[in-house]
């Protein structure tokens, strides 16, 4: 194998390992996307599910409480 040939071949595969990095990082990047949406929806779910009485129902808003 020549020198000229090891070269060119060091070559093509940087620049398919220079491709494939990128593409990782925009993978990467949609998942940090979606990861902060999820919290966020997770965190919205939670606050819901804290409204909720304890019968899973929300509680009415011109109801009498039961002690009066």
């Amino acid at each position: 194998m020549t020198d000229q040939t090891r070269l060119a071949e060091l070559e093509s595969r940087i620049a398919f390992q220079e491709d494939a990095i990128d593409k990782l990082s925009d993978v990467v990047a949609r998942q940090e996307m979606d990861l902060e949406r999820l919290t966020r929806m997770i965190k919205l779910l939670n606050a819901q599910l804290r409204e909720l009485g304890p019968d899973g129902e929300a509680p009415a808003a011109n109801e009498v409480p039961p002690h009066y």
